[in-house]
């Protein structure tokens, strides 16, 4: 077992499952933290700000978390905007916190189809003239970058439809492929070890997800500990296309 020097950790079924509480994890988290070893939360979720990330860490979970270590979707796209964008209108498919952190970061939203750039996450209060207007700018021209590309969300209440689903509506729509910063794609990941500042090879990056989160580890030659605590089950494991380095049934398995 190869020891490291950061973690990247998911959240939603890795720290916690929904508001069900994942004891294991929460004790082997703080042990990094305490042991000042760095790491970093890495979630597509982009329904939560950097703030409200770390509040529900602490008194939710006992997490002991600080907002420096916390890199999310919606940052990922911010640095992907201002890369590539800079200047452009937006129109913003997606919940209060992320529209708000765009405005913060000096991003121009706009409520119309004239948007130069469609933006899209998870939004659970979305209606038919939102994802219209999404449709329109995009065939009039606009790009479309989403958050995520998340199927279901994992909740205390058995799964629910994610970012996604969403995604697939207005994708059908238009037939315009998009732009993904969340995991499995490169930016979130890419983003998130600048903000580490460590070399790949000494981190291990921990999921429950294969879909999103060991595939993207895979793809970034990072080492991966899938953890069997959330989406991918152990039934699952012996039919995966390409192995994580190493599968745990839960936290408790693994020593820093």
């Amino acid at each position: 077992m190869k020891k490291y020097k950061g973690y990247l950790i998911d959240l939603d079924g890795t720290t916690y499952f929904g508001k069900k509480r994942i004891p294991t994890a929460e004790k082997f988290i703080n042990e990094l933290i305490e042991a000042k070893q760095p790491l970093q939360f890495v979630t597509n979720n982009a329904t939560k700000t950097v703030d409200q990330v770390v509040e529900n860490l602490n008194k939710n979970y006992d997490i002991k978390a600080t907002s420096d270590m916390v890199y999310t979707s919606t940052l990922a796209l911010i640095d992907y905007l201002i890369q590539n964008h800079k200047g452009q209108t937006v129109y913003c498919v997606g919940e209060e916190a992320l529209k708000g952190q765009l405005k913060e970061a000096g991003i121009t939203l706009v409520n119309n189809a004239n948007a130069e750039v469609v933006v899209q996450a998870l939004n659970r209060q979305v209606d038919y003239d939102d994802l219209t207007i999404a449709i329109q700018a995009i065939l009039k021209g606009a790009n479309f970058i989403v958050t995520n590309t998340d199927r279901v969300i994992p909740t205390e209440d058995g799964f629910k439809p994610s970012s996604g689903a969403l995604t697939a509506f207005i994708q059908y729509a238009t037939r315009v492929e998009p732009v993904v910063m969340g995991k499995p794609f490169a930016p979130i990941i890419e983003g998130a070890v600048k903000k580490i500042n460590l070399p790949k090879e000494s981190l291990l990056l921990i999921g429950d997800n294969y879909d999103t989160d060991i595939q993207s580890g895979i793809k970034a030659g990072i080492d991966t500990l899938l953890v069997l605590t959330g989406v991918t089950k152990s039934q699952d494991v012996s039919n995966l296309p390409v192995a994580p380095t190493y599968v745990v049934t839960n936290l408790a398995e693994w020593e820093i």
